[in-house]
Parts: C-alpha cells; structure tokens; sequence
C-alpha cells in the first residue's frame, strides 16, 4: 500500500472463546485472511486471545511468544498493519498489553493505563505509564485500551500530534450508551478520526458485550458502525484531507491547554 491520505481500516468485531489462545490466534488469522488487499489495518478486540480473564499467571506471554508471532506472521503474509491487545508478561509483571504490528515487521506497544478495578483488572495486571503514537503510511495513529476512553486528558491531542486515536475494548453492554457518546466525544475534542472496537458475546464470568464497533469523524460523525451483537468484520476508508480542511478552518486546537500528567 502506497503511502497517501486514504487509510482503510478494518474493525473486526466478534465473540472471544474463553481462554484458549490457539483457538483465537487461528480464528482471527482467518478473518485477517479475508481482508487481504483490502485493508491496510486490521483492529481487534481487547485481549482478544483469552477474554477478560483475570489469570494471567497462566495466560500471559513475552512478546516473544505464540501470539506475537503470529500476528507478525499473519501481518506479512497479508500486508497489513494488525492492532489489539493481549495479556503480556513481561519481567516479572502482568500487563494488558496493546500492540500495533506492521507487514515490515515493526511492533509497538501500549500498556493499558487505566486498569478497570471494578472487574478485578488492577489486583492482576500493572498500569502502563506511556502513550503510543505509530507513524504508519503517513498517518500519526494513538492507540488506546477500552477503559481509557473514559479519561480524556490521557488521550488530549496537543498540536494535532495524531491524526487517528484507536480504542480497542472488551465494553459491557449495559455501558453501551457511554461506549457510543464517549467515542463522539473524543473524535470531537482531539479533531481527530476516532476508532473503536468492541467484542461481542458472553464471557466466562457472565459480561454481556454488545459489539458496536464504530469510525467517527473529526466532526463527530458517524462514519461507519459495525452494529450490535452480530460477528462483522466492517472496512471503512477515511481521508485525510478532510481532517487537515477542519484543522486549518476551524483551528480550536491551537487554543488548548497543555497537561503534564503525573504518576
């Protein structure tokens, strides 16, 4: 893919099987598969491997393990940049750990900053302390993990330093209206393209996820909404342009303030 102002993205959206790497290693290398020369990034759920578990003793992998590898694996072979995230070990802690690997064999990581204590995440995995910015076809990409939706200083765009946040997500269903108002939200403040992947189905400890995976505009409108409960896999283009006519007309983002964050 030829680097430009058009950036295809694919958001797969579909059910987890509790626990069993292998199984979904193999699922979504298929549905990758599938979007071969049609997408230039792929985006997977959170933890899209085992699920919201809380048992990363045992599920945990260095980013030298299975699931890395195979994601490199599937990258190459299908000319695509892939993003989403899984349980990492990585010297002694557990983390929930985003990445955003490309055909070149490049890999990024995120580790989640905001640790969901109301399920248990925080007893198990560490806090991450750094933000992520891939530069990749052109595009300035900010990758963030379900829970960090709901705090917008982490993610405040100052001086347009990306043009496309991500959020991957395991996000109940009973939130789903926060989900939705809450991606709008982000797109608008950051006057950037706003990405948010979900999963479906019920896990293991009976949370119901509805899926509703969207793309928003710069404007806060919805551009693409992979819909609720079904397994879709929805590919969306968006321009550039479009983001830099906004910026340079309305240019609100010279005007914003500047956070140090601490801790």
């Amino acid at each position: 893919m030829k680097k430009g102002n058009l950036l295809r993205i694919s958001m797969m959206q579909s059910h987890i099987i509790w626990e069993d790497i292998e199984e979904n290693i193999s699922y979504y290398g298929e549905l990758l598969r599938r979007v071969k020369g049609k997408a230039d990034v792929a985006v997977l759920p959170e933890l899209f491997t085992t699920g919201l578990s809380l048992r990363p003793r045992d599920l945990a992998q260095p980013v030298s393990g299975t699931t890395v590898t195979a994601l490199k694996n599937y990258s190459a072979e299908y000319d695509i940049a892939v993003t989403g995230s899984f349980m990492a070990s990585d010297n002694g802690k557990y983390y929930n750990r985003a990445f955003f690997i490309t055909p070149d064999g490049k890999e990024y990581y995120y580790d989640k900053r905001h640790l969901f204590g109301m399920a248990g995440e925080d007893k198990c995995f560490s806090h991450g302390d750094k933000r992520l910015i891939v530069e990749y076809l052109d595009w300035k990409i900010c990758l963030m993990v379900c829970y960090d939706l709901r705090f917008p200083v982490w993610s405040r765009n100052v001086d347009n330093e990306y043009d496309l946040l991500i959020y991957v997500a395991n996000w109940a269903e009973s939130r789903k209206k926060v989900w939705k108002t809450l991606l709008q939200a982000r797109a608008i403040e950051n006057m950037c393209f706003v990405c948010g992947v979900n999963r479906i189905g019920v896990d293991a400890r009976e949370f119901s996820y509805h899926g509703g995976s969207l793309i928003y505009s710069p404007k806060g409108k919805k551009l693409y909404d992979a819909g609720e409960k079904d397994a879709v896999t929805l590919t969306g283009t968006i321009n550039r342009d479009d983001l830099e006519a906004l910026r340079a007309k309305f240019p609100a983002w010279q005007d914003a303030d500047k956070f140090i964050i601490n801790g």
